[in-house]
Parts: C-alpha cells; structure tokens; sequence
C-alpha cells in the first residue's frame, strides 16, 4: 500500500533518513516527540516537499507518478492545514463533489449532525476539535483506501476522541483499506494501531507490532547492585535513576524467569518512546 526505503531530506540542522511500510488492511502508527520528523515524512510521502534521496511507493507508483483516480483513494489529514475559514460546510459540500467522484454527500452529512458540526457556521468560528473532526470526515468521506493522518486527535477531548476513532475503525472495516496514522496520545495509537513506528532525530529508532509492544517490552527497575550483575543481553535502552537503574527490555519473559528479584513494569507507548530516546544503548 505505502513503502518509504531510505527517504532523505535535509533542514538546516535536520536530516530524515526514513523507512517504513504502510501494509495493506492495517493501521500503522508512527510515534516520536515534536520535531522528529513525523510531518516531514508525511508531507514526502504526499510529494509535497522535494526528497535528497531513497524512494516512496504509493500503490506501486512514485508519488508524482499517482494520477487523479489514485489521489482520490487517498484521504488526508495533516496537523498545519485545513479548509478556509471563511467557507461553511455547506458551502464545502460541492467542492468535494468536484474533487472526487466517490464522495458520499448523505454520509457525509449524517455524520456532522452526528459530531454536531453545524452546517452554515463559517469555519474559522470552529473550535480546534471541530476543525479536526470535519478534516477526519472529509478524508472518511470518498473511499479512500489510504488514510494519512497526522495527529488527528489533537485538540479533542475523550470523548470526541473515542467518537473519532470510532469512525476510523468503521473506516477500516472494509477491506482493502490502511491508516498511517501519527499521535502523542498514546491510548490512541495502543488500542487502534495493528504496529508502531518510533522516530527520533529523523531516523526510525524503533519497529514492532503493537501487541508485541504491550506484551513483550517491559520496563525493569533495580539497584545498582542488581544492575551490574544482570545479563544485558536483552536490554534494548538504560538509564540511570536515582534509586538505580530503569532499563528498557523486548524480552520480559526472560527476565521473569532469571531475575525475580526485579522490578518488571508493563509500559506504555509513552514510557517506551522516552526510554528509546532518552536511554542509552
């Protein structure tokens, strides 16, 4: 569906060196803190700033390969755009008919009154979280059958959130579709996301599958004593703490068995993406 191999881009004092792959019926998630390259990858992937190297496939197709009927089965949400302010969704309606020929205006309709977005409203009188809702459903709304969103639950609350991702799992109820979806909630991407990504400083730091994640990645808390004599062969990250040390580990069941004596937290994604940043190896 989505295949980035080595995509390079470089700022001033910023360099993307990116590889991930969007794989056909799953949702996929990308992680990292603000600035670490998650919307550069994201604007790469929709040809919207110019690469310095590695490629992107879209469908099978580079992205300025992708004709109009391919762009139509792609829906976007990204964290810097949205509609003019000035337009009301009524007044939206007609320029997405224009703009894809599979946009379903009774669906459409039916879910703003569901998220109570009102129609005649001008937009820019939107709050943040209506915004984000109406961009969502604009990208739901025209069969789409690749999603990218970038943090769109940002500036929701849980219930909104829970209603949003609602429509995404309903979204991905028909085959054939994917998501690659960027968040810093992390109870979003746990309980939505098939796999993860971590990106740090440009470069993806980290990949697995989310069940793996949550079962099998654990945080291990001990003393100083118990560190130097522990068996570091699964120890992904470390970090020194005041009590001792918090290490990072893919293999909890190990641990388990051979170091009883130990602290073995189950951690969140949060917890997971600062001890790979902020660890050391």
């Amino acid at each position: 569906m989505l295949k980035l191999e080595n995509v390079k881009k470089q700022y001033q004092g910023f360099e993307l060196d990116c590889s991930l792959e969007v794989k056909s019926g799953f949702v996929t998630g990308l992680v990292g803190k603000n600035g670490a390259g998650k919307s550069t990858a994201f604007k790469a992937i929709l040809g919207l700033i110019h690469t310095d190297g590695g490629t992107i496939q879209v469908f099978g197709k580079r992205p300025e390969e992708l004709d109009i009927k391919d762009k139509e089965k792609i829906g976007v949400v990204l964290a810097d755009s949205g509609f003019s302010g000035y337009l009301t969704i009524k007044e939206l309606l007609p320029v997405l008919g224009r703009l894809y020929s599979g946009f379903r205006r009774e669906e459409f309709l039916r879910k703003c009154e569901e998220f109570e977005l009102p129609l005649n409203k001008k937009m820019k009188e939107f709050s943040t979280g209506m915004k984000r809702k109406l961009q969502v459903l604009a990208a739901v709304s025209h069969e789409a059958r690749l999603l990218i969103l970038d943090e769109p639950t940002a500036g929701l609350d849980v219930v909104a959130r829970d209603e949003l991702l609602g429509l995404l799992r309903e979204y991905m109820e028909t085959e054939g579709r994917s998501v690659l979806i960027s968040s810093h909630i992390s109870g979003d991407l746990e309980g939505f996301c098939d796999d993860i990504y971590m990106i740090d400083d440009g470069k993806i730091v980290l990949h697995e599958e989310t069940d793996v994640l949550l079962s099998d990645y654990a945080l291990l808390k001990m003393t100083d004593e118990q560190y130097h004599v522990l068996d570091k062969s699964y120890i992904l990250r470390h970090k020194k703490e005041d009590f001792g040390y918090s290490c990072l580990t893919s293999q909890k069941r190990f641990y388990q068995e051979n170091y009883p004596e130990l602290v073995i937290e189950r951690g969140n994604i949060d917890e997971l993406i600062m001890m790979m940043i902020r660890g050391e190896k």
